[in-house]
């Protein structure tokens, strides 16, 4: 059979994890491939520095590859990865004891929490993103945030993923995602009320 790049590369994903299963590298190299922006990128997110997310890539890929003929494709490929790439950022970031601010006001786990619905912090946040200053405040408040919920706010808030998608990611239920997204928004939002009082950001409305 021929293994070039041309012919990988027009393969379907159920195709190349077959022959990948089937001890072809040639195949999982594609499956790299055409992942490894996505993981890259979401450690970038989680960890804000290129040399983290570059681990966290090598690390995703070598395990995928260690655990790949146990993949039973209940789901889809890149969300498999995505699963071991936040599982992998986790322990990261609890074995550095990073991120272990408190929410204010309450004793409790936050995902037990019943407040109100608190909606989006912005009703436009591609606009938001927009303006320079916003934006790297923004990142610094998200890198307080728990792991936990910097994780799922990343991964719905910012990678666009649905709450079904999370709970598959991170095999958690729909209530706790949906816990964690309002409480990652209610953290930030009270962190960014001071910004968005004080009038000192121009071009956003």
């Amino acid at each position: 059979m021929d293994t070039g790049t041309g012919t990988m590369a027009e393969l379907s994903e159920r195709d190349l994890l077959k022959q990948a299963k089937e001890n072809g590298y040639a195949a999982f190299e594609e499956l790299v491939r055409r992942n490894q922006a996505k993981i890259y990128n979401l450690g970038l997110k989680l960890f804000g520095n290129r040399e983290d997310a570059a681990d966290l890539l090598q690390e995703t890929f070598l395990k995928a590859y260690g655990a790949l003929r146990q993949f039973e494709e209940k789901s889809a490929f890149a969300t498999w990865l995505y699963r071991i790439a936040t599982n992998l950022a986790f322990m990261k970031m609890r074995k550095r004891k990073l991120h272990m601010v408190r929410f204010a006001g309450t004793g409790n786990d936050p995902d037990d929490s019943h407040d109100p619905e608190v909606p989006d912090w912005s009703d436009n946040p591609k606009a938001h993103l927009e303006n320079q200053e916003l934006k790297l405040l923004l990142e610094k408040t998200i890198d307080t945030l728990p792991c936990k919920y910097k994780t799922v706010f990343v991964l719905h808030d910012i990678e666009g993923f649905s709450t079904s998608e999370i709970c598959k990611i991170l095999d958690l239920s729909h209530a706790a995602v949906k816990s964690r997204v309002h409480r990652s928004r209610l953290f930030l939002k009270n962190k960014l009320s001071g910004y968005f009082s004080s009038g000192a950001h121009p071009g956003v409305n």
